[in-house]
């Protein structure tokens, strides 16, 4: 056991710029969860953006965060966190202010700490929000410079969608995701057009537990299972229905389990995506280690909102570059 830390949480209320809308509806802030360990000496943070869809909400992550205090106090370290504390947003701003304070405390980087090579500037998605056609062509036409978009369907006139971005984003790989927003009576239509659109990977076309249907058809398109994976013990249900995984902290419940579920994942065959929710560059930054191995990264995070946090990641073009250690790790 290592020695008592002091726990602090905040949270914190970050505006889009506009409103970000997905297939379960739209918002126009990223309220974020930060939890900061302190020896007294050096100190570690961890972001975390508690999300309704899996049951969770910022009262209910603070209250679990809080919870930990005594365990804290009484020396618990990052290891013990992993069976303390379920996976989730709550455990991933723990797991990743542990690894910030380990590198604090031992003048080393988080790369080198968990046996990885140095972090490199990776390619990002940059998401395009739903909305009517008309009005994703022009967001599309607007980020068309960009390598690698990120295109939210999940709605009744899909394919006109894919085809009014296609047609405004010649250039663009496109990655479509659907959050749960389609049906076993649609899919193989909009499957079909994102296929005629030359679309790279479809994530989660159906929702969790109702995707059988993907085991008996054929899929024009790779499909990544986004939330029907979240940590290692969800890999077995996704055979022979995904091709692919979108690992995210905040499901995974921290760097420490995601690391693990993309080594599992590729065991196992599974094409790796790495992905995030609309939050700060601390979110993204423990991300960015994990992302180094993924054939697609989607950490545009702080592009999406009005400002980023101070010493926030460098983003130039698609490019996202790895953090400073003033910000994390």
């Amino acid at each position: 056991m290592s020695l008592p830390l002091t726990l602090t949480t905040a949270v914190e209320r970050w505006p889009i710029a506009g409103s970000f809308g997905i297939s379960r509806g739209s918002k126009t802030e990223a309220v974020v969860v930060v939890a900061e360990l302190t020896d007294g000496h050096d100190r570690g943070r961890g972001e975390c953006v508690p999300y309704p869809r899996y049951g969770e909400s910022v009262d209910g992550v603070l209250v679990q965060i809080n919870a930990m205090r005594p365990q804290l106090g009484d020396g618990l370290d990052r290891r013990d966190l992993q069976t303390a504390m379920p996976p989730g947003a709550a455990r991933n701003a723990l797991d990743c202010a542990f690894w910030d304070l380990e590198a604090k405390r031992s003048g080393r980087p988080v790369h080198e700490l968990a046996g990885l090579s140095a972090p490199h500037a990776l390619t990002t998605a940059y998401t395009l929000s739903l909305g009517t056609p008309a009005n994703m062509a022009k967001a599309a036409e607007k980020s068309a410079n960009r390598a690698l978009l990120k295109v939210k369907l999940g709605a009744e006139g899909d394919v006109a969608r894919i085809a009014a971005v296609r047609s405004a984003a010649p250039s663009s790989t496109l990655i479509v995701d659907a959050n749960e927003g389609w049906s076993e009576h649609n899919i193989a239509v909009n499957l079909a057009a994102c296929a005629k659109a030359g679309v790279a990977l479809i994530e989660q076309p159906l929702p969790e537990g109702q995707d059988q249907v993907l085991a008996r058809m054929q899929r024009p398109i790779p499909v990544c299972a986004d939330e029907s994976v979240h940590d290692r013990s969800s890999l077995a249900r996704l055979a022979g229905k995904y091709d692919a995984v979108n690992i995210k902290l905040d499901k995974a419940g921290g760097l420490t389990e995601a690391l693990a579920v993309a080594a599992e994942a590729q065991r196992q065959n599974f094409a790796i995506m790495v992905g995030c929710m609309v939050a700060t560059s601390l979110a993204m930054a423990p991300a960015m280690l994990l992302a180094q191995t993924a054939r697609f990264v989607d950490l545009d995070g702080p592009l999406l909102l009005s400002k980023d946090r101070r010493d926030g990641l460098h983003y130039a073009g698609s490019l996202v570059y790895p953090p400073s250690p003033s910000l994390w790790g």
